[in-house]
């Protein structure tokens, strides 16, 4: 028995959404390589020092921007796995709308102002609140069954 007999065919936009996700990372990863060059923070250097470089606010909102979205990763790919077990069209529309929020999150903070990540960044957590709430659900059809 294969494994994609376990689960709805509908998992396949499950498993669509969570690729965007990574090409929406990697293009985030790239703006940083980016404003490295722009702004003239050279590797192995996570943050640029104030007193060091005058753009220091500028790359660390475009580092930050990137290195939060990694951070959340792990709980946002957990969630959209296991809640579109049991909820897949309904998790696809959550991670969407994510990924969307994500998107807008990430061009938020690298205007250099961090309170413009929320403008739209803000929505990002209705998604993830909606996939704990799916994945919640797969987890007590599984504990009655």
């Amino acid at each position: 028995m294969a494994v994609i007999d376990f689960l709805p065919k509908e998992y396949g936009y499950v498993v669509i959404v969570v690729v965007l996700y990574c090409f929406l990372n990697l293009w985030m990863g790239f703006q940083v390589g980016g404003a490295r060059k722009r702004y003239k923070v050279p590797y192995p250097t996570l943050y640029a020092i104030e007193s060091e470089n005058k753009d220091a606010k500028l790359f660390n909102c475009v580092q930050r921007g990137h290195q939060n979205s990694l951070e959340m990763m792990p709980m946002y790919f957990i969630l959209m796995i296991l809640g579109g077990m049991k909820h897949p069209c309904i998790c696809a529309g959550l991670g969407l709308l994510y990924n969307v929020s994500r998107y807008f999150y990430f061009k938020g903070y690298s205007t250099g102002d961090p309170m413009n990540r929320l403008t739209i960044g803000k929505y990002a957590f209705l998604g993830l609140f909606g996939l704990m709430g799916c994945t919640i659900s797969f987890a007590i059809t599984l504990l009655r069954s």
